[in-house]
């Protein structure tokens, strides 16, 4: 968690990847809410890759609901993907 205490904290999926690290995510709540969103500074740092259809976790600001922070992406649960074998470093 951020340090701002009143930041909302939701889930949604990505609709849409747009230049420049920006992301239309569509609210996962009753409404269908489509903000935009920007990757936070840790995913930045470890390269965390985000696509359409992942479904991640964003911090919202009370005062700009418009707006949000991706903070996690979270992890398919019925994902068939088997990573490739580790090669070895000499």
């Amino acid at each position: 968690m951020s340090a701002d205490n009143n930041a909302i904290e939701v889930e949604g999926r990505v609709v849409a990847v747009l230049p420049g690290t920006m992301f239309k995510v569509q609210l996962a709540n009753a409404t269908g809410h489509v903000v935009l969103a920007h990757i936070s500074g840790k995913l930045r740092k470890n390269f965390i890759k985000i696509a359409a259809g992942d479904m991640v976790k964003m911090e919202m600001s009370p005062y700009d609901l418009d707006k949000a922070r991706i903070t996690f992406r979270m992890k398919e649960t019925n994902s068939n993907y088997v990573p490739p074998p580790r090669r070895r470093q000499y």
